[in-house]
């Protein structure tokens, strides 16, 4: 069972802490990309968040390994951490379409600037991304005591 003390006192500001600077590695990659490198429609508004994205997933996927989960991480090893930043990746892609998705919402109907769609709809995905690590990715796993599985 999850303990909410432990969910709500460490993880949840760790997450909100780690999330800000993924925000600010996204969104300074997307400033960069829609306004230097892309001028039109499909590069600003598709093709640099895409880019932004990847770039800010591995900043917290490594967050997450050292510093948010940390405890469970290391409670599996190190052999696991390309088949879990597989895994982040794709669960990770899951978050990136509902940002899209509000990014592109929001983008039409009020036809704002792309970094502040972006900041918006990087708000609606945190709470998916939030919990597909809590009980996907960095799951806590069950240790052996005499033969018998604890959740401890």
């Amino acid at each position: 069972m999850i303990e909410v003390k432990d969910l709500i006192v460490n993880r949840v500001p760790k997450f909100i802490f780690g999330n800000l600077i993924g925000t600010v590695v996204d969104t300074l990659v997307l400033w960069f990309f829609s306004h230097v490198v892309f001028h039109g429609y499909v590069g600003q508004v598709i093709i640099s968040p895409a880019i932004s994205f990847e770039c800010a997933v591995f900043v917290n996927f490594l967050l997450c390994c050292r510093f948010i989960w940390k405890d469970r991480v290391e409670q599996t090893g190190s052999t696991s951490f390309f088949r879990r930043f597989g895994a982040y990746n794709v669960m990770c892609i899951g978050g990136f379409l509902i940002k899209m998705g509000f990014l592109m919402l929001i983008e039409y109907l009020t036809k704002w600037d792309v970094v502040i769609c972006n900041l918006l709809a990087l708000c609606a995905s945190g709470t998916f991304n939030f919990m597909m690590n809590e009980f996907v990715i960095f799951k806590k796993r069950k240790e052996k005591i005499d033969g018998t599985d604890y959740d401890g």
